[in-house]
């Protein structure tokens, strides 16, 4: 009868310490499943903030007749290609279209509005600029900067 309980309790313990091992595993990969989900779903909010932005922002080029009236961006879009985007990342832009839609970029809230709205959130960088082709179209150019994240768009007016 004692070998019988000897044996039991053996292997009890060995039950308990495969038991251990094995939970530790599954949380282990559990918590690298949980942190890689979490960098997608950030980098995934950043796209559709873009979409978003993107959706108004074409809707609004796309209006007949619609022209700029103002725009107030750090860099003109031929200097585009050499300007360090870094040193105009924290500054307000905006650009103001004759159909009384104002698209703002507010560094503080690191938000862009149109009008009062916030359309996009989590934004870090965002530059309007505006460039007159040859065959007499005006392209705009937005520049959009997130954590992990750049987006350049270019636009063009429909007369």
């Amino acid at each position: 009868m004692q070998t019988e309980r000897g044996v039991t309790l053996i292997s009890a313990t060995i039950y308990i310490i495969v038991m251990l091992i094995i939970v530790t595993i599954i949380t282990v990969l559990t918590s690298y499943f949980y942190k890689n989900v979490d960098i997608h779903s950030a980098t995934q909010n950043l796209n559709q903030q873009y979409t978003k932005f993107n959706s108004y922002f074409t809707e609004e080029v796309n209006k007949k007749g619609n022209k700029i009236l103002d725009i107030q961006s750090p860099i003109k879009l031929e200097d585009e290609e050499g300007a360090d985007m870094q040193n105009n990342v924290g500054k307000q832009n905006y650009i103001i279209f004759s159909s009384g839609n104002q698209y703002t970029y507010i560094p503080k809230n690191k938000g862009i509005y149109m009008n009062k709205v916030k359309i996009a959130q989590n934004i870090t960088g965002c530059i309007f600029t505006t460039n007159k082709e040859e065959n007499g179209k005006t392209t705009i150019m937005v520049i959009m900067q997130g954590e992990n994240f750049e987006r350049k768009t270019s636009y063009t007016l429909v007369d």
